[in-house]
């Protein structure tokens, strides 16, 4: 009987123990779940992290690809462009020169004086004949279908509309007098 007891007894032990044990490996089931969701918690947002960071990074890596691409492919076009407005403006100044010289130009070309700007010439009509001066004409030359006149210019057309228009003569002396009134600032 002593011996039904002491395995009675022993049985008894090992359920407490069983028990024991069955309740601890619970616990350590939980906190390894925690821990491992915690984890992958940790993970997925590193993950997600890294993700955003290689996103952007893509992103400018392909933007700059593009920007690059657009800027070698315009370059040429900006380079052509470039090229013919400066033909065009080369173009214009050698008209401009040349015109008084074209058949149907209606005056003397011995009478056009060149000045380029702010008008293109300046028409002495009939200096070269007779040294006798008709008119002085002022002429803007414009190339192109929608040439336009520029702000000075249309400034100039306006004054010379509106007859303010002056001649007048300036002596220069270049004797030892006229410079010492220069030098004491009275000339």
């Amino acid at each position: 009987m002593i011996e039904w007891a002491v395995i009675l007894l022993l049985f008894l032990a090992v359920l407490v123990l069983f028990y024991k044990y069955s309740r601890i490996q619970g616990q350590v089931e939980r906190k390894a779940r925690e821990i491992f969701e915690s984890w992958r918690q940790r993970e997925r947002e590193d993950i997600e992290n890294w993700k955003e960071q290689e996103l952007k990074r893509l992103s400018d890596e392909k933007a700059k690809i593009l920007f690059e691409t657009w800027r070698q492919d315009e370059e040429g076009n900006i380079r052509t462009d470039a090229i013919k407005r400066s033909q065009s403006v080369t173009r214009g100044r050698v008209t401009e020169c040349l015109i008084p010289y074209f058949p149907d130009f209606p005056y003397n070309p011995k009478d056009a004086r060149f000045l380029g700007t702010p008008v293109d010439l300046i028409i002495f009509d009939g200096l070269s004949d007779a040294d006798e001066v008709q008119n002085v004409v002022f002429v803007e030359i414009k190339t192109g279908k929608a040439a336009n006149l520029s702000k000075r210019e249309r400034a100039v057309r306006e004054c010379i509309k509106a007859g303010r228009v002056q001649y007048f003569t300036i002596h220069q002396s270049f004797d030892e007098s006229a410079n010492q009134l220069r030098d004491m600032g009275m000339n």
